[in-house]
Parts: C-alpha cells; structure tokens; sequence
C-alpha cells in the first residue's frame, strides 16, 4: 500500500458538488492499494500514519503525532499512486488492485482510523474534488513494502 499524507489546517472532499467528508487540522490521507497488499499492509500504514510525529509542540518541533493533537483524518481512495508513467505518457495502472480488493482494504483501514481518531472518508470509486489548506507544507510518501 501506498499513501500520500499531508498536514492539514482543513481539508474536504467533495462528489457531486456535495461534501462528503470534512476535517479541521490534521491529516489528509490519499491511500493506494495494489494486488499483493494485505491487512498486515495496512495496520502497519495506520500505525505508522498515527504516530508519525509531525505536529509541532510548543517549541515549535515536529514531536507531536495525530493521535497527541487530538487530530482528525480524511482518507481518500487513489489508485492513481500505482500508476506507472516510465514508458511513453500515459500512465500504466496495472499494478492498482482491482476495485473488490482495493476497496476492502480501504474500508479496513478506515474502520481502523475510525476506531482511534475522528475520520471522515472520500467516496470510493467516485469522481472526487478535493479542496485543502496544507499546514507547512508539509507531505510525506509512505509504501508498506518499504518497512523495515
């Protein structure tokens, strides 16, 4: 699994000219799903993306994770992290999961996230306009097959 977070003053979703999920400071997560993952790809994303200490504390240093600020995530689908752009130009997404798996995974994740901190969620498979404030800017690139 891949994911995409970025820290957030606010950030919302948006299908069909509707909101769907909306937070306040936090996260925002995009998350990406191919063939080979499994739940052990994704509790180890969850960990990971909750206790990232990337909050600043009062002296103004990364040492404070989600779950310390008392933050919220939105997640968001985006099999689009798979795409592979090294030959001609348009993009390859076969290494993408198949919409079945992917999306259980997704919904594993977000049960997880949801269980621990307020999350709210973009709509799965749908055509979705994102709007946020990124606080810093500050992005990370996360991939489950990285973990050591």
């Amino acid at each position: 699994m891949k994911a995409v977070i970025q820290r957030v003053n606010q950030a919302s979703v948006r299908v069909d000219d509707e909101i769907v999920g909306s937070i306040e400071r936090g996260l925002l997560v995009l998350l990406g799903v191919t063939h080979e993952d499994t739940e052990k790809d994704a509790d180890y994303l969850f960990q990971k993306i909750i206790n990232l200490r990337i909050f600043e504390d009062d002296e103004m240093k990364m040492n404070l994770s989600l779950k310390d600020i008392g933050g919220s995530l939105l997640s968001v689908s985006q099999f689009t992290l798979y795409g592979d752009c090294r030959k001609g130009r348009r993009p390859n997404f076969m290494e993408a999961a198949q919409p079945d798996h992917a999306k259980a995974l997704y919904d594993y994740f977000n049960e997880k996230a949801k269980a621990e901190v307020h999350t709210e969620t973009g709509t799965f498979g749908a055509m979705m306009d994102i709007s946020m404030v990124n606080s810093g800017p500050v992005t990370l690139l996360l991939d489950s097959t990285s973990k050591k």
